[in-house]
């Protein structure tokens, strides 16, 4: 019996999508520990099920679904276990989602996160589904912002904003993360404490739109200045953000990227498009003339900054010329890395009463063309480093050889090399040795 009941205690967690679900699976996992919950890594072990998910494309609701659709004989292998849809499909779907899978016990939207262990119970006690996906609730959307235990962990994320006003033409994530909300500049400092407190060196600041903090919601202070007070707390090396938007990249956020600070010298600063008419189009709100002028002014304040970016291919009129005006605008900034999509409607959002008129074979030789591109220039950029000298915050064992260690340089580039484990958590000084199109080879001086 205590064995049965040990089972039902074991959570699987499962991730898609972006920093946000990222760090609310964490959350989740802190709630659920929080009621004797421990983590599991075996589906088979597990008594309740999480799928954190992701609506940003249509690719990545096709892969929950698919998923969804092998867990049924988890499911009815044992009819006490639970199986929970979080995240923005289930924002999106709502009760749709109990009507297209029928075994799953609770959809649960990114606004009710905190009520996880609650519903759980409740699903147990009525024995029946449950849908939980209001997104107007200020009661409760920051308490428990709850970290894991980071034993030996070195980086770590913490929300400061949800939600996003820009209503992109392509973009549903304001109708599954809700308007904007900014979270209190002191519970955000505390949590940065109490992270540096546990060993933490490096916290990654994120949010739909972070250079939007404190516009809504009587934060009291802009995101620039929250800046500066993270840069206060004692014991910490490195900050980062994301994400940006480049209509709100503001002088006094661009000043703070001078060398220095431990605020690293990396921006993410999403594109989308080099073409001004399709700029317009998808109602980003600048122009590439004006996106190329923030891109100069962050260069002439830090010219070691490194520039990532997001594009979409095959948006709804896009010519060959427009396409060639993105890759014009790659060659000139030399982003250092680019993710990139193409194009698919997302439900309720403006794009999908645009004609789709870009072929799906044209849409893949445009994402080809770019990605390779974009290959060519990383690999440059990176065999330009070969012999120089950069500190590395080693983060932990290398994802690509179980005997070699990792970390990123301030400019958010990979590394690894070949080192003691008593170096994670730690500065180091290497050499770099080989510049690849995703990563460096380093090694210790």
């Amino acid at each position: 019996m205590k064995d049965i009941d040990a089972q039902k205690k074991l959570v699987y967690l499962e991730t898609y999508g972006c920093q946000m679900n990222d760090r609310d699976s964490e959350r989740m996992l802190a709630l659920l520990a929080k009621q004797g919950y421990r983590e599991t890594k075996e589906v088979g072990s597990a008594g309740l099920i999480v799928i954190n998910t992701c609506s940003i494309r249509q690719k990545a609701e096709q892969k929950v679904y698919s998923r969804l659709g092998r867990l049924k004989s988890w499911k009815q292998e044992d009819k006490t276990r639970l199986l929970a849809v979080a995240g923005c499909m289930a924002q999106q779907e709502g009760e749709r989602f109990l009507r297209r899978v029928r075994h799953v016990d609770l959809v649960l939207g990114p606004g009710e996160l905190f009520r996880l262990p609650e519903l759980l119970k409740e699903v147990e006690e009525i024995r029946r589904p449950l849908v939980a996906t209001d997104l107007d609730k200020d009661e409760g959307r920051w308490q428990d912002q709850l970290q894991p235990e980071h034993s030996g962990q070195v980086t770590a994320l913490v929300t400061v904003m949800e939600g996003c006003d820009n209503y992109c033409s392509y973009c549903i994530v304001p109708y599954v993360r809700g308007r904007e909300r900014s979270r209190p500049a002191d519970e955000i400092v505390d949590e940065v404490e109490r992270l540096v407190a546990k060993g933490v060196r490096e916290v990654t600041l994120i949010g739909q739109n972070v250079n939007s903090y404190g516009k809504k919601n009587g934060a009291g202070t802009n995101f620039a200045q929250l800046l500066d007070r993270i840069e206060q707390v004692a014991g910490l090396e490195r900050i980062r953000f994301i994400t940006s938007h480049p209509r709100d990249l503001f002088p006094d956020l661009t000043e703070r990227f001078r060398p220095g600070g431990k605020l690293c010298e990396h921006i993410h600063l999403p594109v989308q498009s080099g073409s001004t008419r399709v700029l317009k189009l998808m109602g980003r709100g600048y122009t590439r003339e004006e996106y190329l002028e923030k891109v100069a002014r962050l260069k002439s304040i830090c010219p070691d900054i490194a520039i990532t970016t997001d594009i979409i291919v095959g948006f709804p009129g896009e010519s060959e010329e427009d396409f060639e005006q993105t890759l014009s605008l790659m060659e000139e900034v030399k982003f250092d890395n680019s993710f990139s999509f193409k194009f698919s409607p997302r439900p309720g959002t403006r794009a999908t009463k645009m004609a789709d008129d870009v072929a799906a074979e044209l849409k893949t030789e445009r994402l080809i063309r770019l990605q390779r591109l974009q290959r060519d220039l990383a690999e440059k950029k990176n065999r330009g480093l070969e012999g120089r000298i950069r500190y590395i915050l080693v983060e932990g064992p290398s994802k690509k050889k179980a005997d070699e260690l990792c970390g990123r340089t301030r400019c958010n580039r990979v590394v690894n090399f070949v080192g003691p484990s008593t170096l994670i958590g730690k500065l180091v000084k290497l050499r770099i040795e080989t510049g690849l199109p995703n990563s460096l080879r380093a090694s210790v001086i």
